[in-house]
């Protein structure tokens, strides 16, 4: 079959590290950029070994290695948006940031990793310096959820919508043209409402996004769904506006449908493909 090369399909990269167990990481951003109509490529910028249990081990990829696998992608494909995700080295944050430059890429969307839904930790604290000064000021939104804007700010976590309100400005400050603080980790009677309640700023004017709360264990990768929802959305030409509520609309099904799948023996994954299973 001969195929018109004319014709422009939506590629999404996502930069980020390897979860063995499959619910969050390279392997969430794939699944999800299938599940809403991208096509998916990936850097891998580090093995972990990791279950629904927990993270056992990392295995960082060398930085060139990192270099060499940027290139080859974006220097082929013709990528319309990118997600980046685990960076857990200064030198590796340093390198996505010079080719991502190097390349132009216009619709980046950095989700700053740093706590793994177990609790491991998977960014090295000299890592967090290096991440705001040289790749959050080159994102076009940043979706941090609170324990992570609690350490981008060097704060406390917040604990209620109106403190999380107060970190917005500061989070837009530390230049990203955009910001949407998630609202997960509020709980029990932190919840207004039985809501999932996150903030967008799109760099003109705060919306407050709201979903239905779904109590259950299995939300191992909702960070990485969500941020790679987006990125899907932006490749198929959506405005960011657009691509967020998407993206809110996206993770909230996936979370409700979490408790139909079967996987391990802790905190399971979201149900990536809620809509096709």
């Amino acid at each position: 079959m001969i195929t018109d090369k004319t014709l422009s399909t939506p590629i999404a990269l996502t930069i980020a590290g390897s979860d063995s167990g499959g619910g969050a990481g390279i392997q969430a951003d794939l699944k999800t950029f299938s599940a809403l109509g991208a096509y998916g490529c990936s850097v891998i910028t580090a093995l972990t070994a990791q279950n629904t249990r927990g993270v056992q081990g990392i295995f960082d990829v060398d930085p060139a290695f990192i270099h060499q696998q940027l290139d080859s992608v974006l220097s082929d494909l013709d990528v319309k948006a990118v997600k980046v995700g685990m960076l857990s080295q200064p030198e590796v944050i340093e390198t996505v940031a010079e080719r991502i430059e190097h390349y132009q890429v216009k619709r980046l969307v950095v989700d700053p990793v740093m706590v793994a839904t177990s609790g491991d930790v998977l960014l090295q604290r000299e890592a967090i310096k290096t991440l705001k000064e040289v790749l959050i000021p080159k994102a076009s939104l940043i979706t941090p959820n609170l324990p992570e804007a609690a350490v981008l700010l060097d704060q406390d976590k917040p604990e209620n919508t109106r403190q999380m309100l107060d970190m917005i400005e500061p989070l837009l400050e530390l230049g990203a043209k955009a910001v949407l603080l998630k609202g997960g980790h509020l709980t029990g009677s932190q919840v207004e409402g039985g809501k999932a309640v996150d903030f967008y700023h799109d760099g003109q004017s705060l919306h407050r996004l709201e979903s239905s709360w779904t109590e259950t264990d299995n939300t191992h990768g909702t960070g990485c769904t969500l941020s790679s929802a987006i990125t899907a959305l932006l490749a198929q030409g959506f405005s960011m506006s657009e691509a967020v509520q998407g993206g809110k609309e996206y993770i909230a099904a996936a979370i409700a449908k979490a408790d139909e799948l079967n996987i391990g023996q802790g905190h399971g994954p979201v149900h990536h493909f809620y809509r096709n299973w």
